[in-house]
Formats: structure tokens, sequence, C-alpha cells
């Protein structure tokens, strides 16, 4: 609606164009006002006639002079001819949202609404939100909200089909077979199903509502314009007239396309009642009055938003005083209502224009947002083309993948224009990389199957087996399977558990067999493994005397007992080692000549070395011995040698000292190792 739609709606002005599509005069409602799509159209006679075809034939009370209704079309006449220029798209704008809240009086609800960051939510989240908005709002408010969580929902659940799709038809599946469901489609199409027919009870209900509130409104511009005729006091029709006029004020919401009209037409009838009839001047002057300063305070407001940075808050107030200005008050005094309205206008054009600039700096973001989408698409591409084939690889780009789609998702919304555009190149390069992957995959479970059987025909032969009492001969046998299974790769998923439970079940049955064998065979040497632990933790707790001779005496005593128990199974002989820790131990405690317990503890070591029919491990520490021998015989002659650079040097010079009591220590050393080489040898 124009700056001078608003003037003639205020001021008694015949409206003379509007937004609404042009009817022809057989459709027009007869309380409706002709509508002209250019200046030149416009009617020169007077308001009388202009109406005559639209509203009726306004006829000229009987006490109503023929000069003062000739005046009065004539300010009327002026009127159309002032006010028949194009409309301000700053103030249709209002209007045609106010036009839309006038359905219903509660519609208002929706500015209030904002719309969350769908495209980033899953199909889990949209479904929650969507329900959400069913349960806590009205269902006329949230139509925005529905058609865009719907279309995102949508897009991702057919990415999801294509996916299922192609994954079907790769594992053999024939197209037309193909179907698909989830919980959370079915989820989402009951939430649907509850909100298209709660707002289709809704719109039922306020059609009916709305077509008798059109012809209550109609009837009320009718009886306002026979007042005009009305042949009574005037004070009591001006009584009547505020009554009609309260009337109309309560007469509940009208479809939004007769919104403008039926309007236009009710402020053009109380213009003629205010206008052509010569009320009382005290009452009419009151009014105007009334209306200016309320007017007023409506500018004053409108301009102190202007100065607002919440667009937003601003616009959905804005079109609450338009409102006002429209439906609650009348005309103001002539010489005040070009003054009024162009400052009113000036307001409305002032948050109009700073709104078109946020939704331009709002679209600029939306741009980065797309260059960010264009990036990550790209960087989607690039992994897709990866040409590294292995199971491991393709885990990698498979996480890669998803976190990228993670990052599209947060990147925010693109410009309207290339939302579809976006999403469709972001579906192609998702659909190349998952065709990739299961071609590879496909490939890789032809390999699985092949193993799958190889792992079958180890689970036969370890079945064969298991009971077989040749244990020297199956034995080899079964830790070689063993060997080769763990060799072959993956098999499928599904076989995987089921066939390791078999094949371990087979072999567990066979070496069970083997270790009860075993165990009745070493029944005696449990008994001296379980002696020894005993031993061991008594040990532990030994105090000594701190006497030397009685303490050695002492340990070997230990010894001799420790050896006379006897040998212990295979796979207990660890506790020999913390035997020989432990004698470590309380060797330390004593206070001799460390050559001395050197050669006390060699001599434990070499008992137990000795083993019946072995003499693998003498053999081994005799090697070692003399190995360690040759590198000290090295090195005592390498200080010797080093020796003569000093043959003319005091013995006493700290140098040489230093030498000659180093190869002194290695000469110590040489005495022990030797010993050490004749124990040994005595052992065989």
């Amino acid at each position: 609606m124009s700056e001078n739609d608003n003037l003639q709606e205020a001021d008694g002005k015949t409206e003379l164009k509007t937004t609404e599509v042009p009817q022809t005069p057989e459709k027009q409602q007869p309380s409706e006002l002709p509508i002209f799509e250019d200046p030149k159209e416009a009617p020169k006679e007077s308001t009388e006639d202009a109406t005559k075809a639209e509203v009726g034939e306004i006829e000229t009370p009987s006490e109503t002079s023929e000069e003062s209704t000739s005046e009065a079309s004539k300010e009327t006449t002026e009127v159309v001819a002032e006010d028949t220029i194009k409309a301000d798209a700053h103030v249709e704008e209002i209007e045609e949202a106010n036009a839309e809240d006038a359905e219903d009086e509660e519609n208002a609800e929706r500015h209030e609404l904002e719309s969350k960051d769908y495209h980033s939510m899953s199909m889990e989240q949209l479904t929650i939100e969507f329900e959400h908005l069913i349960d806590n709002h009205k269902i006329q408010n949230i139509k925005t909200q529905v058609d865009e969580i719907k279309s995102e929902f949508n897009s991702k659940f057919d990415a999801l089909l294509d996916e299922k799709k192609e994954e079907f038809i790769n594992e053999g599946g024939n197209e037309i077979d193909f179907y698909y469901s989830s919980p959370v489609k079915k989820r989402f199409n009951n939430a649907f199903k509850t909100y298209r027919n709660s707002l289709t009870a809704y719109y039922k209900e306020r059609e009916n509502n709305l077509k008798a509130n059109l012809e209550r409104r109609l009837a009320i511009i009718e009886e306002i314009k026979g007042l005009v005729n009305a042949e009574e006091n005037i004070n009591t029709t001006y009584k009547h007239f505020k009554d009609l006029q309260e009337q109309w004020r309560n007469a509940g919401p009208i479809p939004r396309d007769r919104y403008n009209n039926a309007w236009n037409s009710y402020h053009h009838h109380v213009e003629i009642f205010y206008d052509v009839l010569h009320l009382n001047r005290d009452l009419r002057d009151m009014d105007f009055k009334h209306n200016l300063e309320q007017k007023t305070k409506i500018i004053e407001r409108a301009e102190e938003l202007a100065k607002d940075d919440n667009i937003n808050r601003s616009f959905r107030e804005l079109q609450v005083l338009h409102k006002l200005w429209k439906e609650d008050l009348g005309p103001v005094a002539r010489e005040h209502r070009d003054e009024i309205w162009e400052r009113f206008s000036n307001a409305t054009k002032t948050i109009h224009d700073k709104r078109q600039v946020y939704y331009a700096d709002l679209d600029k973001a939306r741009e980065k947002n797309l260059e960010r989408k264009e990036d990550i698409i790209s960087k989607i591409e690039e992994v897709a083309a990866d040409t590294t084939n292995s199971h491991q690889a393709w885990q990698k780009k498979i996480k890669a993948i998803e976190a990228l789609r993670e990052n599209f998702f947060n990147a925010g919304r693109v410009p309207q224009k290339m939302n579809e555009a976006t999403w469709s190149k972001f579906k192609g390069a998702v659909r190349t990389f998952n065709r990739n992957k299961n071609a590879f995959y496909k490939n890789l479970k032809k390999d699985q199957y092949e193993n799958l059987e190889k792992k079958k025909a180890l689970i036969q032969i370890a079945l064969d087996n298991k009971d077989n009492e040749d244990f020297s001969a199956t034995t080899p046998l079964m830790k070689k399977i063993q060997s080769d299974w763990k060799k072959i790769g993956h098999v499928p998923r599904r076989d995987s558990d089921k066939i390791w439970k078999e094949f371990k079940a087979a072999c567990n049955s066979y070496f069970d067999r083997l270790n009860a064998e075993r165990n009745e065979a070493n029944k005696e040497l449990m008994v001296a493994y379980e002696q020894k632990s005993a031993m061991l933790e008594e040990l532990k707790t030994l105090e000594l005397s701190g006497k030397p001779e009685k303490d050695i005496q002492t340990i070997k005593e230990k010894i001799a007992a420790w050896k006379a128990i006897g040998h212990v199974p295979s796979n207990k002989r660890y506790i020999d080692g913390k035997f020989n820790k432990t004698l470590d131990g309380l060797f330390g405690k004593l206070d001799m000549d460390k050559a001395k317990l050197e050669m006390i503890k060699f001599e434990n070591k070499l008992e137990n070395l000795a083993q019946p029919n072995d003499t693998r491990l003498l053999d081994n520490e005799q090697n070692f011995i003399r190995k360690r021998i040759s590198e000290i015989k090295g090195e005592i002659n390498q200080l010797e040698n080093n020796m003569q650079f000093f043959s003319n040097v005091d013995e006493t010079n700290p140098l040489v000292k230093d030498v000659i009591k180093n190869i002194e220590k290695h000469k110590q050393g040489l005495s022990v190792w030797q010993e050490k080489l004749k124990k040994v040898k005595s052992m065989y």
C-alpha cells in the first residue's frame, strides 16, 4: 500500500490503486471501490459519482443544500486527482504483512517464531523439532518452519535412499526389488500427517469464520452509507455512527484478499459521513484532535523504531503501528493530513531501507557460506578421487568424508537461489565416493569369501585331529594350522565370530587333552613347584645374623634344600629365577669378600644350569666365560702397553697411579673368571 493509500484511508480520499489484482466490474462487491492502474484513468467526476457503480448511489440528504453537496463533491474530486500517484514499496510491504495477519488475530505469533539451522540437523533431530513445533505452537503459525524441515528431511532421506539402493544393487540385488524404510521416516510421516490434518481442520473452521466476519463488515458499511440519508437528529445519527465504528472494530478477521478493499471502502464512507453531512463542528473537531494526538504518538514511536538496530523487532512493531493507524483511528483536520502522513511514511521508509541493508548483508554472509561449502565439496571430490586401495586407507577416507559432511552441514545457509544446486553438487560428490567405496568392498568381499573357505578347511583339519592320541605327531600339526589361521585375511563379518568359535573349540579340545596328559605325568613336578613356592615365601622373610660365616652357611643350606626338592614343570621354571633374585638380595647384605661371594653365587647358578643328558646350557656358559677372559686379557695388555709411554715418569704421578690401579682391578677380575671356568669344567 502506498503513502497516498494510507492518506486516503486516514483522511477520506478515494483509493485509486492497491496491491490487489484488478477485478472486472461484474465481479466487484457492492461495497468495494474501483481500482485504476494508471492515474490518467482516474475519473474526473465527483466522489459521489465515482462510487455509484461500486458502492451504490449516495443520495444527498434533503436538508443538505445543493451548494454544500457540490462543494463536497469538488473537494473529493480534488482528492482523487491529487492521490493517483504510484504506490511506495516500503508501505506496500507493511500492508501485505498486515493483510496476511488480518485473517487470524493470532497469526502474528509466526513473526516471533524463528527458524533454526535445520540444514545442520540429522533426520532424527528434524523429526523431534517437527513434533515440538506441532505440540507447542498454533498449527497455522509454523508453515515456514515446517516447509524448511520437510525440505531438509526429504533431501537427507533421498541421499540415504540413493546410498542404500547402490549398496543393494552392488550386492547383486535387482533394482526393481529395492525397498527401504526406517523408523525415523515412519515417525516423520506420522508427524506430517498430524500436521496436515490439523491444518486442514483449522482452515475449514477459519474459512467459515472469515466469511461470516466479511458479511458482518459489509453490512456495517451499508449501515454507514445509510446514515447519510438518515432523517433524525444529528446527535442521534452521530451516536449511531460511533456505535457502528465500535461494531466494526470488533467484527473479527476477514480474508486477506478482501482486507484492503474492505477497509478502504469503510474509510471512504466514514469520510463521506464526515465531509458530506454538516455534523456538529465541536464533535468533529474533537474527533480530529483525538486522532491527531494518537497519530502523532504513533509517528513518534515509529521514529524511535527507525533508530533501533534490531531490524526484525522494529519491522514487527511498525506493522502494529500501521494497523493502529488504519484500523483504530479516523481522520485528522485537512491542514494536518499531508504533514503527518509524510512524517509517518518517512519513518517507515527508514526502517524499510535498514531492513533491505540487513538482508543484503545477510546475503553477503551466505555468499561466504557458499564459498565454504564449495571448498568442502572440492575436498570431498579429492578424497573420492584418491586411488589408494586398502581397508585401512578406506577407513581413513570414510572418517574424512564423515568429518567433511559434518562441516558441510554446519557451514550455514547459502543464498536461496544457490541452495538446490549446492545440495545437488554435494550429493553428487558423496555419491561418487560411496560408489568407489562400494566397488572396493565388493571386491574385498570376494577375497573375504575365499578366506572363509580357507579357514573352513583349517576347521575341518582341527576337527579331524582333536581326538588323535598320537600327541608327538599331532601337536606340530595343530600348532601349524593355528599359525596358518593368523596368516589368512579377513572373512565376512557375519561369519567371523562363528567360524572362530568353531576353530577355537576344536583346538582347545585337543590341547586340553594334551595338557591333561602332561599334568598327569608332571604331578610330581607340580608337588616340587608347590614346595618351592612355599620355600620362596619363607626365604623372603629370612633374617640374617650379621655374622658372615654363619650367614653363608645358612644360605648354602637353603640352596641345598632348594636343590633337594627337585625339578618343576617347564612352564613353572620361572620360580628358579625368583629364587636366585632373592639370594642376590641376601648376598648383598653380607659383609665379606666380593670375589668369594661371587663364586658362591656362581656355584648356585651352575647347579641350575646342569641338566641330565643335556649340556647345552653349560656349553653356553663356558663359551661366555672364555670370551670374557679373552676380553679382560686384551684390556690388560692394552693398559700395560700404555704404561710404556710412562717409562720415565714417576709412579706417584696421578695418571700413572690410575693406570696401575686399573690393571690390578682387571687382573683380580681375570682371576675370578678363570676360577669360574674351572668350576664349569668340573660339572661335565
